[in-house]
């Protein structure tokens, strides 16, 4: 009897960590690589960025990732730029993802189409799962003074920065762009069908939404207004901000990765392992590490 009772025991064991094998898993993430033949700026040391994603890359194989996702500023300018490190980023043995930034536009106006297949974008904005969590990537430049190619959004984003221009909200600057009410839209049908399939649901977007600063989106209160009746949101995970930043609201971790260009002799970037209730993230040199508690 005792006999039984260990084997039995020794299997529910093996069960269940099979079971926290599969729902376990890890991702790499990297902000504002930035690269361009350009002299420094800012404290940014563009002509360092491809070193520091081979490093970067180097050190993300040495885990078994599910996806890696980059979040914006993949370049600072030029197509000349683009071609230089995506062989590099090709080099990932993950799947890979890209959030638009508004510096990934700065490569002419008739090169700003070609940037997204360059990036293997279908589509400017887009989602994916992964066992029971759906991942909404936004693009922040969809209404912007740089990103738009149509005439249509063009007088959409002159429609939307006239009507916050005089509110004196920190963040409508040029360099900053918005949401289409098309993607806002498609953000709601998004959060519907993530509700109806019990998924937890995390947004990566180049732009943050907190903490307010000069960096956010511009039209931040109407993404707040969309995901609020939504308590499956659980992060919002963005760049743009090189400093870095983070606050926790509504249950909802708001987390701005440092940006991977700036200083002389350090880099960032991190891992993140999802379990059931906790998102952890390894930070690298100048990212820090952090437990994120999903709630």
């Amino acid at each position: 009897m005792k006999n039984i009772l260990f084997f039995l025991s020794i299997l529910v064991l093996i069960t269940s960590c099979s079971t926290h094998k599969t729902t376990d898993f890890k991702i790499g993430i990297i902000a504002d690589c930035q690269y361009c033949d350009c002299e420094i700026k800012w404290d940014r040391y563009y002509k360092k960025s491809p070193q520091r994603l081979k490093d970067a890359v180097a050190e993300l194989n040495k885990d078994s990732l599910n996806y890696t996702i980059h979040l914006g500023d993949f370049i600072d300018q030029k197509m000349a730029s683009l071609d230089s490190i995506l062989p590099t980023w090709h080099n990932l043995k993950s799947n890979t993802y890209h959030v638009l930034g508004n510096h990934d536009f700065d490569v002419g106006e008739t090169n700003k189409e070609k940037i997204i297949s360059k990036l293997d974008l279908k589509n400017r904005y887009y989602s994916f799962s992964k066992n029971d969590w759906r991942f909404i990537v936004l693009d922040g430049n969809d209404l912007s003074f740089y990103g738009t190619t149509t005439k249509t959004k063009k007088q959409q984003t002159d429609s939307l920065y006239n009507l916050l221009k005089d509110k004196n909200l920190p963040y409508v600057k040029k360099y900053n762009g918005g949401l289409s009410k098309a993607q806002l839209n498609w953000v709601k049908t998004e959060l519907e069908e993530a509700k109806a399939k019990n998924q937890n649901v995390g947004f990566y977007c180049h732009f943050p939404i907190y903490p307010i600063d000069q960096h956010n989106i511009w039209n931040r209160e109407q993404f707040l207004q969309v995901i609020k009746p939504y308590k499956n949101v659980k992060f919002f995970f963005n760049g743009h901000n090189h400093a870095g930043a983070y606050e926790k609201v509504n249950n909802i971790h708001y987390l701005t990765f440092k940006g991977m260009v700036d200083t002389e002799n350090t880099s960032a970037f991190a891992k993140a392992k999802f379990t059931k209730d906790t998102i952890f993230i390894q930070g690298y040199e100048r990212e820090p590490s952090r437990k994120l508690v999903i709630k």
